[in-house]
């Protein structure tokens, strides 16, 4: 049977996710994010974050997070800033312009943007006499970790935050990895850094350890009015809201959600360092649950045999960049197989 890194989405949900989700099964509760569980992990959240003030909504996945939260915060003639690479740009079929608003791509080899991009491009535009006939920038979309798994420290972070509240453009952080960005070695980054530093930002439950589901934090108080209506109009608001709200509670109330982080990150870690061992070099400096080695293209045949990874981008004609990806609910036995077969190489 293959045995798959290709993402940290193949499996279900964690244990106890799943007994917690049985043993409520015929609870009855108010719909939409309304119940008791939804309140509990909110309050779970707000104090992680350190933002007792913080508004928390619960939505179905990554897509209907990114493109409501956009959406309800910029005007018809605005934009959102993001860097070539970014998820919205390359990987959301282009359901930011379907509602209406163009993504303005910074040039990024390893998925992050600096604040002084950020401060050109907002001068260039309106430096420029003709700027109204142009897409005007309303907000910056970071991903913390990016799509190549490279993290923000935290003076790369305030930069761009202070970048940001100087030109008046909302910050707005994409998660949907954050626990494998909050627990990499070379973090620097708290919940309660990015509650501070950004104006909005979520929780990603899908890929680390939930079914489905993300959590939103919205930390300024400008963008919290009628939130739930944009949630509802995009298609995020789940009727049985409590089992949203169940699985951030199963996972905020006792530090599940950075446990079962770690794990993912140590197992990559260790892919990491027996690629390294081997002489291979890695297209990204990646120390969350992503990697990202530089093999022959005669290597991958042979781990393909029997693992399955994302082939990410040609480098020659002889040799590949690939992704191996780690999760929560990865096998210890199944990474130390993968060692080695790769010290066989």
């Amino acid at each position: 049977m293959m045995i798959r890194f290709e993402c940290d989405y193949t499996e279900g949900a964690h244990a106890r996710i799943m007994k917690r989700l049985m043993d409520t099964n015929e609870e009855q509760t108010p719909g939409y994010g309304m119940d008791e569980h939804c309140e509990r992990a909110r309050a779970y959240i707000r104090k992680a974050c350190q933002a007792e003030n913080a508004d928390v909504h619960f939505l179905v996945g990554g897509t209907q997070a990114n493109t409501t939260i956009i959406a309800s915060i910029l005007r018809p003639h605005q934009g959102a800033v993001a860097a070539s690479t970014g998820h919205i740009a390359v990987h959301e079929t282009g359901a930011i312009e379907a509602t209406g608003h163009k993504v303005l791509t910074l040039p990024s080899d390893d998925g992050k943007i600096k604040a002084e991009q950020v401060k050109e491009l907002y001068d260039a535009h309106w430096n420029d006499v003709t700027h109204e006939h142009m897409v005007q920038p309303g907000l910056v979309y970071i991903s913390h970790p990016t799509e190549n798994g490279t993290t923000y420290s935290k003076s790369e972070l305030e930069a761009i935050s202070k970048v940001c509240r100087e030109c008046g453009m909302p910050l707005v952080m994409d998660g949907a990895r954050l626990g494998y960005g909050l627990t990499a070695k070379d973090s620097d980054l708290s919940l309660a850094d990015i509650a501070r530093l950004c104006d909005v930002f979520y929780i990603g439950g899908t890929k680390v350890g939930a079914l489905m589901g993300e959590a939103v934090v919205i930390v300024n108080d400008a963008l919290k009015k009628d939130f739930r209506y944009s949630i509802k109009q995009h298609g995020g608001m789940l009727a049985k809201g409590r089992l949203l709200g169940i699985q951030f509670e199963t996972l905020f109330e006792d530090g599940l959600y950075y446990e079962i982080s770690q794990h993912a990150v140590d197992m990559a870690m260790m892919i990491r360092e027996a690629f390294a061992e081997q002489g291979f070099s890695f297209r990204y400096d990646s120390m969350t649950n992503q990697q990202f080695p530089i093999l022959p293209n005669e290597a991958l045949l042979k781990l393909s045999e029997k693992y399955s990874f994302s082939h990410w981008e040609k480098v020659d004609a002889e040799n590949s960049a690939v992704r191996f990806c780690t999760s929560w609910a990865t096998k210890k036995e199944n990474v130390e197989m993968l060692i080695k077969d790769i010290k066989a190489l």
